[in-house]
């Protein structure tokens, strides 16, 4: 089962999106656990189109609009750098959140960051003394703050590095999603 969804999420890497989506169906389409099998489900985010992608194996289920910490669509350095991470992880817990409905942590930092941010420290891009900070997670919006679906709808990225979605919809994959979801996020 893990060699297989490895097998899935390569693929999915190597694939472009655009030829093939009936984006119109896709964000329409409801998910439940009643008819997606949460065993079998990957997340796809995709920091160019401001797009999350729901697989279940190699089948895409559903498409979720998203934003991020920043316009500098680079990969996370450091802490404060408002940047969302790039690479593979994978759910490490979930919550009710009162800030932003719900919450699902990844396991950022990962081995693959780790290197990532000791290399950019060992060619001096990064200061010796720089943190590679933490606490990534998928999330909805901050209604307490005045920030609302309107900032996802256009693409008005305004976390510290996290991935941020309609509460409505944080709300339905947060019920689908398990702790241990692989996670590929992309540029």
């Amino acid at each position: 089962m893990k060699k297989l969804c490895l097998n899935c999420v390569v693929a999915m890497l190597l694939l472009p999106l655009g030829g093939f989506i009936k984006e119109p169906d896709l964000y329409n389409v409801h998910i439940s656990s009643g008819n997606i099998d949460p065993d079998k489900i990957f997340l796809l985010i995709d920091k160019s189109d401001y797009r999350l992608y729901l697989y279940e194996d190699v089948t895409l289920r559903k498409i979720y609009k998203v934003v991020f910490g920043n316009k500098d669509q680079g990969d996370k350095q450091a802490e404060g750098d408002r940047r969302t991470p790039e690479g593979t992880f994978h759910i490490q817990s979930k919550r009710i959140d009162k800030s932003w409905s719900r919450f699902m942590l990844l396991d950022y930092p990962n081995e693959n960051s780790w290197e990532k941010f000791h290399q950019l420290q060992s060619t001096g891009r990064l200061s010796s003394n720089a943190t590679i900070g933490g606490g990534i997670g998928i999330h909805g919006v901050e209604y307490n703050s005045g920030i609302r679906d309107n900032y996802v709808d256009g693409q008005i990225n305004w976390t510290l590095g996290c991935i941020s979605m309609k509460n409505a919809d944080v709300n339905e994959l947060y019920e689908v999603i398990k702790v241990g979801t692989p996670v590929v996020i992309r540029r």
